[in-house]
């Protein structure tokens, strides 16, 4: 199973998952978003397929410091534009798996999606 999986490393969500898939001995790719920035269409595609009210974090800091205007109105394009400017506002982790997409770590969630 090839499992690519998207976040920060310093990201606590992000490393118990990281945990997790390891004591399931599952091998993943790591793409940091802090170094290798963000893909806007990949974060188009994720958007279509989980709904972009999930990928983007606004519980987050960086969302939460954004001026008004850039928060008000969100639609699909305005919020994939945000989360490739502003990686920090994509909820941690992604996980692209053969099955689908995972977003954020929800240990019950991951062990049906990659057991």
């Amino acid at each position: 199973m090839t499992l690519d999986m998207f976040g920060i490393p310093n990201c606590d969500t992000v490393k118990k998952a990281r945990k997790w898939l390891d004591a399931q001995g599952l091998e993943y790719t790591f793409h940091d978003y802090k170094k290798e920035g963000a893909d806007a269409a990949k974060l188009e595609a994720w958007a279509a397929k989980a709904g972009w009210e999930k990928v983007l974090n606004r519980a987050g800091t960086t969302f939460r410091k954004l001026p008004d205007e850039d928060k008000a109105d969100l639609d699909a394009a305005k919020a994939v534009k945000m989360m490739a400017a502003n990686p920090s506002c994509i909820k941690r982790p992604v996980v692209e798996h053969p099955g689908g997409l995972l977003v954020g770590f929800k240990e019950a969630e991951w062990e049906a999606a990659l057991s």
